[in-house]
This record gives structure tokens, C-alpha cells and sequence, in this order.
């Protein structure tokens, strides 16, 4: 039996079809993140994954990837060959930098920062905690974490600040209502829990601990593929 037809069996235990199968793993190569939001597709994609867990996490382990089920946040997420997961023991593949997301050092040092005041946020509770586990922030005060803990501006025009936040939300670590304007200083951003599977303890501690501006990769393990 070969391999196409050892999947179909194990998928119509299931009640999924092959053209499902590859749907969600073209979805989770292309994204790297599944999270189980209010929106029925990503709920369905998500719960389907589930249904078929064991399967799809084998298939791609084949080739070298990772897929990481945060159950308590209702996340999957894929990374790629040689990636440091946090929270996980090293794969001990060769990296494939082609394989990661290339983010801007923007991206990496707004993530920073998220982290940094994400961890506050649990450590302060009160108002900041929600009841689903995000932080909840306004945006004056990532400015801020960026300039004093990242040591980092955000980017200079209004623009730019806004593709920031649109990427941010794309990868699952923010979510804001569709009113948000950075002109309103008592919009919020809530931070969500995944934060903590993106940045590891150990790189925010080796952030703040740096005397200078960090030196930020243009390369993150947030995603499988862009």
C-alpha cells in the first residue's frame, strides 16, 4: 500500500477526504500558526487538525518539520527543520533559512516588546488580564517599552507603524477591534498567551540585558514558510 492510500484510510476513519488534508497543510505551510478564533473557518481548521493530530504531525515530521500543539491556547503552530522551539529540546536538523519567515527588525523588536509587557501584565493582573488570558495594552505603551526595555523606536511614519500592528495581528501575537486607530489613545491591543511559544525567556532576558540597541535578526522560527 503506498502512502497516498495508508493517508486516505486513516482520513476516512475521520470522515476527511485527501483534498481536506492537503487543505490544511498547504494552510499550515503557508501561515505556520493555526489558532482556534471566533471566525468558523479557522475554528473548523483548527478542529479538524485535531481530528487528525497524530497523522499530520507524523507527515510532517517526515521532512523535518515541527508541529506544536499549544493546547491550553488553542494553537498550532510549524516550524521549521532546525528551529528553536522554545520549551523544546533542539531537533538537531541543519537550519534551512529559506524555509523561515524573514521579518523586518521592526517585527522582531515590537515581538520584544510584547513580551516584555505581556509578562508584566500577568505578573500586575488587575484590568491589564482578560478573562481569555491576553494582556491588554494600549499602544503608547509598546511605544514606550520599545524606546526604554528594546531600546528601539518604532517606525517613524503612521504608515509604517500601521503595517507593524497588521503584520503583528497576521501572526497571531495581537488582535485589536476592526475600530482601532492609533490616533485614539484609549484604543486597546490585547497580547495573546502565544506570545509566550514565540519569544523564549531566554531572548527577552539576553534583550534587556544588552547595554546598546539589540542586535536583531531579520530572521524569526515564527513561521514554516512565507
Amino acid at each position: 500500500m503506498n502512502l497516498s492510500n495508508l493517508i486516505k484510510e486513516q482520513l476516512a476513519a475521520e470522515g476527511l477526504t485527501l483534498d481536506r488534508f492537503r487543505e490544511l497543510v498547504v494552510r499550515l505551510f503557508a501561515w505556520g500558526v493555526m489558532l482556534r478564533e471566533a471566525e468558523s473557518s479557522e475554528q473548523k481548521n483548527y478542529d479538524d487538525v485535531r481530528r487528525i493530530e497524530g497523522l499530520i504531525t507524523e507527515y510532517f515530521a517526515v521532512s523535518g518539520f515541527q508541529l506544536v500543539h499549544d493546547l491550553k491556547n488553542e494553537c498550532f503552530r510549524l516550524y521549521a527543520p532546525g528551529a528553536s522551539v522554545p520549551g523544546l529540546a533542539a531537533d538537531e536538523l541543519e537550519p534551512v533559512p529559506s524555509l523561515r519567515a524573514r521579518l523586518s527588525a521592526d517585527f522582531v523588536a515590537a515581538a520584544l516588546a510584547l513580551r516584555f509587557l505581556f509578562q508584566q501584565g500577568l505578573t500586575e493582573g488587575g484590568g491589564k488580564l482578560a478573562d481569555t488570558g491576553d494582556v491588554l495594552i494600549r499602544f503608547d505603551e509598546l511605544a514606550a517599552t520599545l524606546q526604554t526595555q528594546i531600546k528601539r523606536p518604532l517606525p517613524e511614519t503612521a504608515g509604517d507603524r500601521d503595517r507593524l500592528l497588521k503584520d503583528l495581528k497576521r501572526h497571531r501575537i495581537i488582535q485589536y477591534s476592526p475600530s482601532f486607530s492609533l490616533s485614539d489613545e484609549d484604543a486597546l491591543i490585547a497580547i495573546r498567551p502565544i506570545i509566550l511559544g514565540v519569544i523564549s525567556e531566554d531572548t527577552l532576558a539576553a534583550a534587556l540585558e544588552a547595554e546598546g540597541p539589540v542586535e536583531l535578526q531579520e530572521e524569526a522560527n515564527l513561521e514554516a514558510a512565507e
